[in-house]
């Protein structure tokens, strides 16, 4: 994605956590102006990295929490998402001077709109890394089941002996002020996402898995487990604004998001039916801790897993990082605060990772009470609250409001049963 500095100094910011930053921040700001110079192939690559993430591990474990049948739901969850999207363009099409997601809900409902969306925004982020963290643990554990170390006197087991190695790997990351090399590597996310459903597939094809396991046609109990886990798939539209912003044809931007759609709901679906027909109920809640360890292609698959996490958690981290910088600029000791409140935030992140170690249960909560809000129910009230479409009764006011009811089921629903899970197992 290209922007220009008002000094004419072109800039490459290649993934999402700059896009996340910017959109906080406001495109159209004087610290960042977009050019509007992005071609349609680079905007759908950059909307695939944005939609292609973690929640492609979860999803063969939300199609075992509610039947055969709850795939409907991630179709139901990919056609909504996709409609609010295409809000979100509405929303800026009526007024041009939005060119961010805080600049929506300031539209809509003034400061308070504009910080509602920034506290979600960050929140989501935050638990998004904190996950990281999760994934990263669990899966080197598997690949070394019996480590266990020692920290000052204190014996930790392998799990999370492990997160607490992974979050020292990458706390110079966070340190880090340039974040470029990262960037490009946790572009790869499309390319993981291909090389874990092909690392599945070779596992149950030639590693002696195959698919055996029947599965349950529908489990009423597991509905919100399910569709919180498919709604955390899709919550990539606090930088769909950007997106917009930056294309060189923005009328195509339709066009983008149907492609990213369709590709991720493609995968989403391919490597939940492949996990369920491979696991049955006994999938976890990451599809790469049932591979077989001793395997090449279960280890490829775990190792790519890794790979993400491990560079993305600086990136997601680097927004909510500006955001306290902000207000340290007109500090003494700027640089040696600005160390400190980036330490703190890893251990922080580490401390609710030990705390809450269950993945599954956890992202189930960030889609439930964050993905939903940020995905559906703020880009249908934003919507309704710009253009004025509430005060009159039409087709379309009864989908939005349709839509906004199903969000707010979701919502209660799912964050319920999600902290009932977390609470239970803890």
């Amino acid at each position: 994605m290209e922007t220009k500095s008002e000094n004419g100094n072109f800039l490459f910011l290649p993934l999402l956590a700059d896009d996340y930053d910017r959109a906080e921040k406001g495109v159209g700001s004087d610290r960042v102006i977009s050019t509007g110079e992005t071609s349609f192939l680079k905007t759908t690559f950059h909307g695939l990295n944005a939609l292609s993430g973690v929640g492609i591990l979860s999803t063969p474990y939300a199609l075992s929490s509610g039947g055969w049948l709850s795939i409907i739901l991630l179709l139901f969850i990919a056609c909504t998402t996709f409609y609010t999207s295409l809000l979100i363009k509405r929303c800026m099409d009526f007024d041009p001077t939005i060119t961010s997601y805080p600049d929506i809900g300031d539209r809509a409902f003034g400061t308070s709109g504009r910080i509602l969306v920034s506290v979600f925004m960050n929140l989501e982020l935050y638990m998004v890394a904190t996950g990281f963290l999760i994934i990263a643990g669990d899966n080197i554990h598997s690949l070394l089941p019996d480590v266990n170390f020692e920290f000052w006197g204190l014996e930790v087991g392998g799990k999370q002996s492990f997160v607490i190695i992974v979050a020292l790997v990458i706390l110079p990351t966070v340190l880090l002020k340039n974040m470029s090399i990262l960037a490009y590597v946790s572009a790869s996310a499309v390319l993981a996402t291909l090389v874990i459903i092909g690392s599945i597939f070779w596992a149950a094809t030639y590693d002696g898995i195959d698919f055996h396991k029947s599965g349950l046609l529908v489990n009423w109990g597991g509905i919100p487990l399910s569709f919180s886990l498919y709604a955390f798939c899709y919550c990539a539209h606090p930088v769909f604004p950007t997106l917009y912003t930056s294309m060189k044809k923005p009328k195509h931007f339709s066009k983008v998001m149907l492609l990213c759609f369709m590709f991720s709901t493609v995968t989403y679906a391919s490597i939940a039916v492949l996990g369920y027909s491979m696991f049955g109920s006994d999938v976890e809640s990451q599809i790469t801790l049932n591979l077989q360890t001793e395997k090449f292609s279960s280890r490829l698959g775990i190792y790519t897993t890794l790979i993400n996490p491990i560079a993305k958690y600086a990136l997601m981290m680097t927004p909510i990082i500006n955001r306290f910088e902000e207000h340290l600029q007109y500090c003494c000791n700027k640089k040696s605060l600005s160390y400190l409140t980036r330490t703190i935030l890893v251990i922080s992140s580490v401390i609710v990772a030990l705390t809450i170690p269950f993945f599954g249960y956890l992202m189930s909560l960030v889609g439930a009470f964050l993905s939903v809000t940020t995905s559906i129910l703020l880009p249908c009230s934003c919507y309704l609250k710009i253009t004025g479409t509430h005060r009159k009764l039409n087709f379309e006011l009864v989908i939005i409001g349709f839509t906004i009811v199903i969000g707010i089921i979701i919502f209660v629903t799912g964050t319920y049963t999600s902290m009932a899970d977390i609470i239970r197992h803890m």
